[in-house]
């Protein structure tokens, strides 16, 4: 009988096994879901079933450059063990190379992207299915310099905080990798106060004022000082949140917008990522996570 693509979708939700695997399972089980479940069982493919309900927050992010293109991207784990597996480390190197061949713009374009060994998706599956873990394909930038900008990458710890630059002016790769150590370091939310949303700084601005007028100090001072007083706050609220404004890492009496200018450069833009950032890790009782398994 003909498999219907709604009949392999389905088989994929409930087991978590490749869309090719679905497949032959619903052919040889004549497009019986409930079957085709207990044969991807049987043949151990259905092992990612019944990890889809639980959190990864561990893994590694990567980043990579060739030519004008750099990609940065972060694959998830359960655990920070997994994420030192070969076969873990193994999906990153085939995703790496898909996606800086095909520079998706979006994440739903990076999951359908073909790679040695199928989709992005499926490499995604099949490694949940064959590691033991939930495995998640969390997020990716492309990132497009010019041919006289240069890009700098780095990656702290393996890949746990991965970073690239784009600087503008130079063609010195060691300033830019320094540039992206600064970013991954010192986590910059923009490169100089000029980037800033004026909602933004608008925002702050009246939480500083409120926070002035609840301030006995402040009762009697001039108009004049207030304002001064409240514009030097708002500043250094921003200071560290720019690259420009931060102290560079390599020699702290200097700001790194200081050093760039000194060097014929400036930052173009960044982009950090940092493995598990944003993910609420859920804290679980071991007895009960032991008594879960058993009735499972």
């Amino acid at each position: 009988m003909a498999i219907t693509a709604s009949q392999v979708k389905e088989l994929r939700e409930k087991t978590g096994a490749g869309m090719m695997d679905c497949k032959k399972a619903l052919t040889e089980c004549d497009g019986d879901i409930a079957k085709a479940v207990d044969w991807l069982r049987e043949k151990g493919i259905a092992k990612a079933e019944k990890k889809a309900g639980r959190i990864a927050a561990e893994g590694l992010t990567r980043v990579a450059s060739q030519g004008n293109d750099a990609v940065i991207f972060e694959v998830n784990s359960e655990t920070d063990f997994v994420a030192k597996n070969e076969q873990f480390l193994h999906v990153l190197d085939v995703l790496q190379a898909a996606l800086l061949e095909a520079k998706p713009a979006t994440l739903e374009d990076a999951l359908k992207v073909n790679t040695a060994e199928g989709s992005v998706e499926d490499v995604i599956t099949n490694a949940t299915a064959t590691i033991g873990e939930k495995i998640s394909f969390r997020r990716v930038n492309v990132i497009t310099k010019q041919d006289d900008e240069v890009f700098g990458t780095y990656m702290h710890m393996g890949g746990k905080i991965s970073s690239v630059v784009v600087l503008k002016g130079t063609q010195d790769a060691q300033i830019a990798k320094n540039i992206a150590m600064q970013v991954a370091s010192m986590s910059p939310a923009y490169v100089s106060q000029d980037e800033i949303p004026s909602e933004v700084v608008e925002h702050e601005r009246e939480l500083q004022l409120q926070m002035m007028q609840n301030d006995p100090k402040m009762a009697n001072k001039p108009e004049n000082v207030l304002q001064g007083i409240l514009k030097g706050k708002v500043d250094k609220h921003f200071k560290d949140l720019c690259l420009n404004d931060q102290e560079y890492f390599l020699e702290p009496k200097q700001k790194v917008g200081q050093f760039l200018k000194e060097n014929g450069c400036s930052a173009v833009c960044f982009v950090r990522y940092q493995t598990g950032e944003g993910i609420e890790k859920r804290e679980e009782n071991f007895a009960e996570e032991v008594m879960s398994q058993i009735k499972g």
